[in-house]
């Protein structure tokens, strides 16, 4: 094995190492955001971390100690690097413009975005919705995604490397009952991911967006498992590092040509399988 550090085709053990990138939706030890922030540092990243407790204090799995949770991030840093955070409601169209400000004081340049945030609940299948279900999914789901971009996009150095990772769901790849208001949404930044990176890869900037698939944050139950278990061909269900990898690895120089894609990490899970086939 060649170990040698001027090899062109060895990895850098710290690919973001220099680097600054705003994570949102960091609000939780078992999330996704967390894991990615974690990952990132790791990376060698300064992690800017939003989040928004309120949220999960009214979810059946309750909020978490911020704190805590950034001193988890922190855990990970490597050399000078730093965390900063801010807390803040995207049901604010105020919101997106104040984080981004506040993460450019904190860190000067800012090289990536990971939009992460999503709103659990308030929810429905046809003939249930209202406006206001529709409206704050639209808000927090898919409008906060788009200013976020648009925000990190007027504060991009033209020589910077520049990188958005969107979040989405499976939405297209099968249904999500009683989910309307939710799979709209991500659908919006589905669909707009490749039209965005069009855009702005005039400005260096890659954008894609990740699917992390069906992934345990605090929820699963026994037996729900017992449920899922045969759609699993690795048998075992998501886990928040496994979107994390692939989120923080399309942020690095490993994936510079690869933009406007949708990816889905979803360990196998086979819709069909639920209905014996």
């Amino acid at each position: 094995m060649n170990s040698g550090s001027n090899d062109s085709l060895s990895r850098d053990p710290l690919p973001l190492s220099g680097r600054s990138v705003v994570v949102t939706g960091v609000s939780r030890r078992a999330g996704i955001g967390y894991a990615t922030a974690c990952r990132l540092a790791a990376y060698g990243a300064s992690v800017f971390c939003h989040h928004f407790s309120p949220h999960d204090q009214e979810q059946p799995w309750g909020g978490d100690d911020v704190d805590a949770v950034l001193d988890g991030v922190r855990s990970h840093l490597v050399g000078d690097a730093s965390v900063g955070d801010i807390h803040a409601d995207f049901a604010d169209p105020e919101a997106p413009e104040h984080v981004m400000a506040a993460a450019t004081r904190e860190f000067g340049t800012m090289h990536a975005l990971v939009c992460n945030q999503a709103l659990s609940g308030s929810d429905g299948a046809i003939g249930g919705l209202s406006v206001t279900d529709l409206d704050r999914h639209w808000a927090i789901d898919a409008r906060a995604s788009i200013l976020l971009a648009q925000a990190f996009v007027n504060r991009h150095e033209a020589d910077a490397p520049g990188s958005i990772v969107f979040l989405t769901s499976g939405q297209g790849l099968g249904p999500m009952t009683g989910e309307v208001a939710y799979a709209a949404a991500k659908a919006a930044i589905a669909g707009v991911t490749t039209t965005i990176a069009d855009q702005l890869a005039d400005h260096g900037i890659r954008v894609n967006t990740v699917n992390p698939g069906p992934v345990d944050t605090g929820y699963m139950t026994e037996e729900t498992w017992s449920t899922l278990k045969p759609m699993f061909p690795l048998g075992r269900y998501g886990c928040p590092d496994d979107p994390a990898r692939l989120i923080a690895w399309l942020i690095t120089d490993e994936a510079s040509w690869i933009t406007g894609e949708i990816t889905n990490t979803e360990g196998g899970f086979g819709r069909w399988r639920s209905r014996g086939q």
